[in-house]
């Protein structure tokens, strides 16, 4: 099922996660829902990403190499205050930072329309 948006509401989505098959699955699904999305496996790469293009939803992760996604989220949060930021984590969600959004790990392709319509503003179905 593909959302349907306002022409010309293009949405951006950065996800960072180093799970191969999690990067995966978060890009297909989010794809599915009509979203561009850049994906990338640690916050080094997350940061050059949002400095080229500022996206409208950043995916997190907290488990991450180098920078982890705790360090992240405080740094996106400060240089990016427009961007909507969803955490994903298979950590209990009473550890995860303050966000916008959880995305617990499993998730659905529900959960992540669920999650545009609640975060995107421009994402929603017109």
């Amino acid at each position: 099922m593909t959302a349907t948006m306002p022409s010309g509401a293009r949405v951006d989505v950065l996800i960072v996660d180093d799970s191969d098959d999690q990067l995966t699955l978060l890009r297909e699904n989010f794809e599915r829902a009509g979203c561009t999305v850049t994906a990338v496996a640690n916050a080094e790469a997350a940061m050059q990403a949002w400095a080229a293009s500022q996206p409208d939803l950043a995916v997190i992760d907290l488990l991450l190499p180098g920078m982890d996604g705790w360090a992240l989220a405080t740094k996106l949060h400060a240089e990016l205050p427009d961007c909507a930021l969803a955490i994903t984590s298979v950590l209990d969600i009473v550890d995860f930072p303050l966000a916008d959004a959880i995305l617990p790990k499993p998730f659905t392709g529900a959960q992540v329309r669920q999650l545009l319509g609640d975060c995107v503003p421009k994402w929603r179905a017109r």
